[in-house]
């Protein structure tokens, strides 16, 4: 076995996860559906919108983040995605580079990804803020506010199926709630006709075996959700 394989199955085995499939329960766990509205993906009937999204992004001087920042973060993955996963903020690592995630958070997300048989052709991972903040500190609710438009934006050319709000401060902003993430779990919330899951932060998850367990029932959820989308 090489050390990945170990880390791989490390991550699946403290979760509860015996095998790489995904699997659906047998009862389904999704409430009744609202009405969704969906569009061709806006990305590929406007390009130039992508484009300039990310070109406001890098040059934003909204607040402060921007003279603390080395770059901006727009995100990573297919522009067209059917998955759209939000985070809080970008991770800075030690050479000052930015990424949506780092280091142990990184590989965890990316073993939740693959038991859940999803690539990185699958998702697009983005955050509620577009630039780190100073040691990685939450963000504060200014900075949240002035970012908010590049998010929407970032939704509506997406225009993915479903949404993962990916730890405590991402569901609170995308819902308008201040419920704690215990609470907003295991439940379908909309975000724009878009279905939303609300799930544990890796960096949370890292800390705590008991709610690894309880992380793959969320992507459990989020997979049968998703999957009555699409049947």
């Amino acid at each position: 076995m090489t050390p990945s394989e170990a880390t791989r199955l490390h991550y699946l085995n403290a979760m509860g996860i015996t095998i790489w499939q995904s699997r659906f329960s047998s009862e389904s766990t999704a409430s009744e559906s609202a009405p969704i509205i969906f569009v061709q993906n806006s990305v590929a009937l406007a390009p130039d919108a992508w484009k300039n999204l990310q070109t406001d992004v890098s040059n934003c001087q909204l607040c402060n983040l921007c003279t603390t920042r080395t770059q901006t973060v727009f995100g990573e993955g297919n522009e067209s995605a059917k998955w759209l996963l939000i985070a809080e903020t970008p991770e800075q690592e030690e050479n000052g580079q930015s990424h949506p995630f780092i280091g142990e958070s990184r590989e965890l997300l990316t073993e939740m990804l693959r038991a859940m048989n999803l690539t990185p052709e699958d998702v697009f991972i983005t955050n509620i803020l577009k630039c780190s903040t100073p040691e990685n500190r939450n963000p504060h609710a200014s900075e949240i506010k002035q970012c908010r438009n590049y998010l929407q934006r970032q939704i509506t050319l997406i225009q993915p199926k479903i949404i993962i709000a990916i730890g405590r401060i991402a569901a609170q902003t995308l819902l308008e709630k201040t419920e704690k993430i215990d609470t907003l779990r295991q439940q379908i919330h909309y975000v724009e006709n878009i279905p939303l899951i609300a799930i544990y932060h890796p960096s949370y998850l890292l800390g705590s075996l008991i709610e690894k367990r309880k992380a793959w029932q969320d992507l459990q959820f989020a997979l049968q959700t998703f999957k009555t989308l699409t049947d």
